[in-house]
């Protein structure tokens, strides 16, 4: 008996330790699939002026609870989800404590609609908008992990606490680099509000949409969170240096930095004989600029030889400028020849609008591509045509039969009128 309570107890004892064992792992991997989960905070404006009933007859802050409870019911499984609010809780008159009012309603993490939907039955329009703090206080709650991070502010007013500016807040956050996204709504919009959301939103390559109707709060807030759930390419952060001879070397990737006004920034990719670089730059006004601007982009050897360009300019009608090249390097008989480094120069003449901060620079995106270059027989077009020269031939040999038909109906026409 004792010798079977023993087996017993010891096969226990082998089965705890092979369940805690197989624990560590799932856990391990349930903390990895955590940390790369896309994430979104939902920062919702409940200032006081939430109270008019201007949307479809009912309140402002009834149709944004509409549509956070829709929302909700309808968020992928893999999106870690959070709501944060501004406004809700100090109804007084002192502006350094309500420009503090912004709280975590519902932390970011995974979704339990239950809670978050009685979180939101309680809120109330109350206070100040304080929209710089609360987004700071934002990026902090989506902080860490290598997935999407996306803010979606809904607001139905601009910033009451100046000169925290929002806008100021949203460039420093696209600043740091950690790939965060900021898409802004507003409520039946004025002109000054609709500017200082749109600033926002286009600091981090964000969209700004106005919203009159509760339908159109509830599909464009869907819209955003699954869009977070898109596998998206993170821009990897990088800095460029003022002379080729200290740029980092980039390999093939997406790359984001940040250029300031009258700078040029240098980057360096090694070439091996027979591939070919593409490479591209988007530079975007997050501010107020003159109009006509331009960037360019150049490639030019260590020793400053220029070998090929791109160039593009603007008037004023977009916020993204973007130009590209291509550089196919030779291939080699000797097997022991050298990458060739190239350098890559990005310059802009963006100015700065009177009374516009100059810093942080504007932000750029490079997109870099080493490739295997092309065959000289199957990729390489001929004179600039290559498959084209089958086209140009059928053209020719349609528009000679085209002709003689034509010339012998003209020549028949001509008999027959004369018969006549």
């Amino acid at each position: 008996m004792i010798t079977r309570q023993r087996l017993a107890a010891g096969l226990g004892a082998l089965l705890a330790a092979l369940a805690a064992g197989l624990a560590f792992p799932a856990g391990a991997v349930a903390d990895e699939t955590t940390a790369n989960a896309p994430k979104v905070d939902l920062v919702i404006d409940v200032s006081g002026s939430m109270r008019a009933k201007d949307i479809d007859g009912q309140s402002r802050m009834a149709a944004a609870k509409q549509a956070f409870n829709e929302v909700l019911d309808a968020t992928p499984e893999e999106v870690r989800l959070g709501i944060r609010t501004l406004g809700a809780t100090y109804p007084g008159d002192d502006r350094k404590t309500g420009c503090k009012d912004t709280a975590q309603l519902f932390p970011v993490g995974p979704l339990d609609r239950t809670e978050a939907k009685a979180a939101v039955a309680t809120l109330t329009p109350t206070g100040w908008t304080p929209i710089g703090p609360a987004l700071l206080r934002a990026a902090d709650d989506l902080d860490g992990g290598e997935g999407s991070k996306r803010i979606v502010l809904i607001s139905d007013g601009e910033d009451t606490c100046a000169p925290l500016d929002p806008c100021e807040v949203a460039r420093e956050i696209a600043a740091k680099g950690i790939g965060l996204t900021i898409d802004t709504l507003g409520l039946v919009p004025n002109a000054k509000m609709r500017k200082q959301l749109s600033c926002i939103a286009e600091a981090t390559g964000g969209t700004y949409t106005s919203v009159e109707h509760a339908n159109e709060l509830t599909d464009r807030v869907n819209q955003l969170v699954d869009r977070a759930a898109d596998p998206v390419v993170t821009p990897v952060a990088t800095e460029g240096a003022a002379e080729c001879a200290k740029a980092p070397t980039l390999k093939s990737g997406l790359y984001t930095d940040r250029e300031a006004f009258g700078r040029e920034r240098w980057y360096r990719v090694d070439v091996e004989p027979g591939q070919e670089l593409r490479a591209a730059v988007s530079v975007a006004a997050d501010r107020a600029v003159s109009p006509d601007y331009g960037v360019l982009l150049r490639a030019v050897t260590v020793h400053g030889r220029e070998i090929v360009r791109g160039e593009a300019a603007g008037n004023g009608r977009t916020d993204v400028v973007s130009t590209g090249l291509r550089y196919p390097k030779a291939e080699s008989d000797d097997e022991e020849t050298p990458a060739e480094t190239v350098c890559l120069q990005v310059t802009h003449s963006f100015a700065a609008a009177a009374g516009v901060k100059s810093t942080p620079g504007l932000p750029l995106e490079l997109t870099v591509d080493v490739v295997d270059g092309p065959s000289p027989a199957g990729d390489v077009a001929s004179f600039g045509l290559g498959r084209g020269w089958w086209l140009l031939g059928a053209l020719v040999v349609a528009g000679f039969l085209g002709g003689l038909v034509w010339g012998w109906l003209s020549r028949w026409r001509v008999a027959v009128w004369r018969t006549n």
